[in-house]
Order: C-alpha cells, then sequence, then structure tokens
C-alpha cells in the first residue's frame, strides 16, 4: 500500500528499505577483520598477503594496526587495537574493541564485519578445544543493572548475521557468545552466562555487536574455543598453552570463510 499524502516518515521507511535491499543484493566486496590480539591476526595477515598501513587512516597517537590488501574479488582490512602504549600488551576488551570498530567502519566503510578471534567454551555445552563455532547471537554477561529496563540494555543482546548456507557449506558450529571483560569467570558472571545460554565466551564480541547495529553493518562471529571455562584447568594456563595451535584453527576457518564469501552478496550467506 502506498504512503497516505504527505505521510513523510512512510516514504523515508521505504527508501530505506529500498537501500537496505539493494546493499543484500549487491556483491561484498569490502570485509573488515576486528581481531584483538596481534597474535591471531597475523596469520591471516600472511595467508591473503596483506599490507601494514604505515600512513594510518586512524586519529594520530592510537596504537590501533591496520592490515589491508586484494584477496580474490575482495578488499580485506584486518585491525587490531595495537598494543597498550604504556605496558605493551594487546588492547584486549570491550572497550578497545568499541573503539576500534567505529573507527574502522567510519573509515572503510565496509560490507561486512567479521570479528575473529578465541574465546573459552563450555564443555557442558560442547565445546571442545580447537573448535571454531559461529556465534548466532552475542551478549555481555558483566554489566549488571538491576533497574527495568536498564536490566534489558546492560544485558545488550544482538542477532548476529544469519548465515545458513555458509554454515551448511562448512559445516561450522554454531552456539551462542557471552561478552565481558574478564578472562575469569565470577559467580555472578557464571550465572549471566547461563541465563544468556552461551556455549563461548570472550571479551570483545558483543562490544563489535553494538557498534556493528548503531552503525547499521552485518557482523559475523567467528570464535575458536583455547579454554574449557567448566573444566579442570586454570583458565590463563589453558589459554596460553593452545593459543598457538588455536590461532592456526582459526586461520583455516576464516581463509574458507572469506573464500565462501568471494563473489556473493549478504543474502546469499
Amino acid at each position: 500500500m502506498a504512503p497516505p499524502h504527505g505521510d513523510k516518515s512512510a516514504g523515508v521507511k521505504e527508501e530505506a528499505a529500498a537501500s537496505v535491499s539493494s546493499a543484500d543484493n549487491r556483491p561484498i566486496s569490502t570485509i573488515l577483520f576486528i581481531v584483538a590480539m596481534q597474535t591471531e591476526a597475523l596469520p591471516l595477515v600472511k595467508k591473503f598477503q596483506l599490507t601494514e598501513d604505515l600512513n594510518s587512516v586512524f586519529p594520530k597517537g592510537v596504537p590501533w594496526v591496520r592490515f589491508y590488501g586484494n584477496y580474490k574479488d575482495l578488499a580485506i582490512n584486518i585491525v587490531c587495537p595495537g598494543k597498550d602504549p604504556a605496558l605493551g600488551v594487546d588492547g584486549v576488551g570491550t572497550v578497545s574493541a568499541s573503539l576500534v570498530t567505529y573507527a574502522s567502519v567510519q573509515a572503510l566503510k565496509p560490507d561486512l564485519i567479521i570479528n575473529a578471534g578465541t574465546a573459552g567454551g563450555f564443555g557442558a555445552k560442547g565445546a571442545s578445544i580447537g573448535d571454531v563455532f559461529i556465534s548466532s547471537e552475542v551478549a555481555f554477561h558483566d554489566r549488571r543493572i538491576p533497574i527495568p529496563v536498564f536490566d534489558i540494555y546492560g544485558v545488550g543482546s544482538r542477532k548476529a548475521l544469519a548465515t545458513p548456507n555458509l554454515l551448511k557449506e562448512l559445516n561450522l558450529k554454531v552456539g551462542k557468545l557471552s561478552t565481558g571483560d574478564s578472562l575469569d569467570m565470577s559467580p555472578m558472571d557464571e550465572a549471566s552466562i547461563i541465563a544468556n545460554d552461551a556455549t563461548i565466551k570472550d571479551m570483545e564480541g558483543a562490544a563489535v555487536a553494538y557498534v556493528a547495529d548503531l552503525l547499521k553493518v552485518p557482523a559475523i562471529f567467528l570464535k575458536a574455543v583455547t579454554d574449557i571455562v567448566d573444566g579442570d584447568k586454570p583458565t590463563p594456563e589453558e589459554f596460553l598453552e593452545n593459543l598457538a595451535a588455536v590461532t592456526a584453527a582459526l586461520d583455516k576457518t576464516a581463509t574458507q570463510v572469506v573464500d565462501y564469501i568471494s563473489g556473493k552478496c549478504l543474502l546469499e550467506l
């Protein structure tokens, strides 16, 4: 039905819908990877033969690192928060993830965001070391605001881009992702993670999802399991022990994902 004469809001909504439909039907040309740790990113940089951007598109003085280049018919960008200027460690966590995602989308105008990285997995939900998951949904587990409506905002649950054909082609595991700013898991975090029905937990995903949703860029979340959160080993020890091998599994799967995306539009994923 045509909008009533003079109903400008209805006309704007129709234009927006047409714009989204057009984007969904256009072949994907630019991919933005958001990767928290350079250890996780460098195998992909090598695989896609990317170059570090020495004339940064980002504000002067920030430690953020961008690698870029072309792979098949795609422009690939991998952006990491870089090293903390004072301590020299990777800028992990939600604050860095939000900032680099926002700045990267503004500068690079990607068609698709892929948040790739490592995560803890829950054995009780079927996760094993080395498994690579695509997340169906993401949420926070450490933003507790026990006030009506603010509680929902705090959890910040968001759906990832649906990719049924990709999942079928690559036979990937699917699970919900829960995000918080601590590597360990307090009893209150655990209760929230259970409420989120999460199979994997990380320190960036829901923050990337928030920005992607705000800026209307579709996003998928590719997470490889380094440690079993409900297992017997201490998380830091197991994480470091498995990081190199699991990063290799992530690299392999991320390459398969990009190969599948090449030449397709969002609706074909």
